[in-house]
C-alpha cells in the first residue's frame, strides 16, 4: 500500500475521562482495546446500558460511536506535515536567560531515561507498551501508561510518556522519546516545562470524523474527512453530517536525544513525521 500510517500518541490522564476506563488494577489496555490516545474514544461494552439511566445510556452510546470512529480517524493520517488547519504549534518565542539550560537539562535526562531502553526488551519488560504493534509504522510508540498518568499532573523529564522506535525487521531502533502534557494546558504552563524558545509542542485540531457509510473517505486521496480532510470547522462537518473535534490530542513533543546538534534534537519536521 503506497501510504503508510503514521500514529501519533498522546496520553491525558486526567481522571474519570480516559483513565478512569482503564482496569482497575492500573494495567495498560492491549493494542485490540486501544483507542487513539489523546482522544476521549475508550471502548465500552454495552452489554450493560441496559441496566443504566436513560441518560447514562445515552452518554455510553455516544462514546461508543466515537471509539468505532477512532479507528477511521486513525487510519486517515499519512504524515502530519499536510495538516494544515488539523495541527496546531506553540509560537517560538524569543530566548530568555535560563533557556538554553533548562531544555539541555531536559535533553540530558531524555537521554539518561532513554539509553536504558536501546534493548526494546527491557522497555517491555519495564511495562512500556507498543501502541497498535499491528499496524505498520514508521515510528513505533511504546507507551508507560503510568507515566502518562503523571505528565497530567507534574512534569517529570526522566519519564517520558513514550519511547520512540523504527522497526528494522524484527528488531526495534530507539530514536527518541515523546513528553505529553494536558490539552488545557495554556502556552505559558508549556514554556513551564520546556522553553518554548528552543521545543514547539504541537497538537492536533479541528477534527471531524466521518459518520457511517462514509469511512472509506480517509483514505482517498482527498478525504472531507480526519485528520488529511478539507472539513476543519463544526459547521461544515455538522452539515456534513460527522462528529466534530475541537482537540483531538494532548499537547506532544518529541526529542530525539541521541543527536548531536540542536536542531536535529529538536527538530519540527521530524516530530511531524515525513511521508513514506
Amino acid at each position: 500500500m503506497r501510504n503508510r500510517i503514521v500514529i501519533l500518541i498522546s496520553l491525558f490522564a486526567l481522571a474519570s475521562i480516559s483513565w478512569g476506563q482503564q482496569p482497575a488494577s492500573g494495567s495498560a489496555p492491549s493494542s485490540a482495546d486501544q483507542s487513539m490516545p489523546g482522544m476521549d474514544m475508550s471502548g465500552h461494552d454495552m452489554s450493560g446500558m441496559k441496566n443504566m439511566p436513560a441518560d447514562s445510556a445515552d452518554k455510553q452510546a455516544d462514546k461508543d460511536k466515537d471509539s468505532d470512529a477512532s479507528t477511521g480517524a486513525m487510519h486517515s493520517m499519512e504524515g502530519h506535515m499536510d495538516m494544515g488547519p488539523h495541527m496546531k504549534m506553540t509560537s517560538l518565542r524569543p530566548m530568555k536567560p535560563g533557556d538554553a539550560e533548562r531544555a539541555q537539562a531536559v535533553v540530558d535526562e531524555a537521554r539518561k531515561a532513554a539509553e536504558q531502553y536501546l534493548d526494546y526488551h527491557l522497555a517491555l519488560n519495564d511495562g512500556f507498551k507498543i501502541f497498535h504493534p499491528e499496524i505498520r509504522q514508521k515510528v513505533y510508540h511504546f507507551t508507560n501508561y503510568s507515566y502518562g498518568f503523571e505528565a497530567a499532573m507534574y512534569f517529570n523529564p526522566a519519564h517520558p510518556t513514550s519511547l520512540l522506535y523504527e522497526k528494522h525487521g524484527d528488531d526495534y531502533k530507539l530514536v527518541g522519546v515523546m513528553y505529553t502534557a494536558p490539552k488545557r494546558f495554556t502556552e505559558d504552563d508549556l514554556d513551564q516545562r520546556i522553553p518554548l524558545s528552543i521545543a514547539q509542542w504541537h497538537e492536533h485540531v479541528n477534527l471531524c470524523l466521518a459518520p457511517l457509510g462514509h469511512r472509506y473517505e480517509y483514505l482517498l486521496p482527498n478525504p472531507r474527512f480526519g485528520l488529511r480532510g478539507s472539513i476543519s470547522t463544526q459547521e461544515a462537518c455538522d452539515a456534513a453530517g460527522g462528529t466534530f473535534r475541537p482537540i483531538v490530542f494532548n499537547w506532544m513533543v518529541h526529542i530525539y536525544p541521541f543527536e548531536k546538534d540542536q536542531a536535529s534534537i529538536w527538530s519540527v519536521e521530524r516530530q511531524h513525521g515525513d511521508k513514506d
